[in-house]
């Protein structure tokens, strides 16, 4: 590597969109360019604490890998890794990460193939897509009022699959999600997201009152860290309980599969360590025979780095659905078709790009309209 670039950029949602826990007024990102001394540039990217992410690839990280191969990210990753102290969560590992998604890229680019080729060849050309859609409005007198209007936005799209926001109460959930169920028919996948926004015991309660909507799966019903009220939601209820988009190491996924606290697990590669940190939760996963897919709610870069990596994990079959999905953020974002749109197939598919690395073609020009901050080191 000879140049490292650095664009902090964002937005602001324009309706805004909320979940159980807050509406989201303002989207930041880091966006990492790791240029090759062949030309070639590989991307990265942190959705959560994107300044004091890049930071530390400015102070920390980038010693370490100017100069050196990007075939060598593994040793990087390790080298990177102990930079870290104490500090093996946060801003830490999503600035690694930022870097081994660049990384990697940029390996597979010099090789000719995508990303998931070079790191042993994908399982399928294409993955079952849902949209990350519908969000609550928490400041409305109807916070899911809107959702039937732009469900049928969605399936126009050609998704055969949506995660609509929860968590206003459990009987207001139950509601929302009967008549999602009406209005989709028996044969569309329904999955919902509380964002950590109940206790147990309410999101025992929600579960339960929508349980007749047939949900493939509840996802982060407590907090990120909470282990017992995962287990506890788990032991309740019959939906499978998703999460661990907020888990920065595998250390942490270990302890919520020896609980049993999860059905499925959501390694975000902008949170986990990149493409390094997804494989070695993937792998674990596989110990306990459960599934395990990205998480991916950001800009072009980590949706496409998602679709590498989604096709590399290992087909699960649960109940009442199979696994690996796509997430695809169906609200008004930009910085997903900068590079151009990855577009849903009429049977609710996303293909998996086979160009080299994960098939972006971005120019740091393009990123202008939504820079705040920029820079550069060599």
């Amino acid at each position: 590597m000879v140049e490292i670039r650095a664009y902090l950029l964002g937005f602001a949602p324009e309706p805004a969109i909320g979940n159980a826990s807050r509406m989201i007024r303002r989207r930041d990102f880091l966006l990492l360019e790791l240029v090759a001394d062949t030309g070639a540039r590989g991307w990265g990217e942190v959705f959560a604490s994107p300044a004091a992410a890049a930071a530390l690839v400015r102070t920390r990280l980038a010693p370490i890998v100017l100069g050196a191969s990007p075939h060598h990210h593994g040793r990087l990753y390790d080298r990177m890794l102990g930079t870290l102290g104490y500090d093996r969560r946060g801003p830490g590992m999503m600035a690694i990460s930022a870097v081994d998604m660049a990384l990697h890229d940029l390996a597979a680019q010099d090789r000719g193939l995508s990303v998931a080729e070079a790191l042993g060849g994908a399982l399928r050309t294409r993955i079952p897509a849902y949209a990350s859609a519908p969000f609550i409005t928490t400041d409305a007198a109807e916070p899911y009022g809107h959702y039937e209007a732009e469900i049928d936005s969605i399936l126009r799209r050609n998704f055969r699959a949506l995660k609509p926001r929860a968590g206003v109460s459990p009987r207001a959930d139950g509601t929302m999600a009967a008549a999602v169920r009406r209005q989709v028919g028996p044969d569309v996948s329904i999955m919902v997201d509380i964002n950590q926004g109940y206790t147990a015991r309410a999101a025992i309660e929600s579960a339960r009152r929508m349980e007749e909507a047939g949900l493939l799966w509840m996802e982060e019903p407590v907090g990120p860290e909470d282990v017992a009220g995962y287990a506890a939601v788990s032991a309740a209820v019959p939906v499978a309980v998703a999460g661990g988009e907020a888990l920065a190491s595998p250390a942490a996924f270990r302890d919520f599969l020896a609980a049993g606290a999860m059905s499925v697990l959501q390694p975000d590669l902008t949170v986990c360590g990149g493409y390094t940190g997804f494989l070695r939760v993937a792998a674990l996963a596989a110990a306990y025979d459960v599934p395990v897919m990205p998480h991916v709610f950001g800009t072009v870069v980590n949706m496409r780095a998602a679709l590498q990596a989604a096709a590399l994990v290992t087909p699960r079959r649960g109940a009442p659905g199979k696994y690996p999905w796509i997430e695809v953020d169906a609200s008004v974002n930009p910085l997903l078709e900068i590079a151009g749109a990855l577009p849903v197939n009429a049977d609710g598919t996303m293909d998996v790009p086979d160009a080299p690395g994960t098939g972006l073609d971005l120019q740091g020009e393009r990123l202008a309209p939504w820079t705040g901050e920029t820079w550069r080191l060599v």
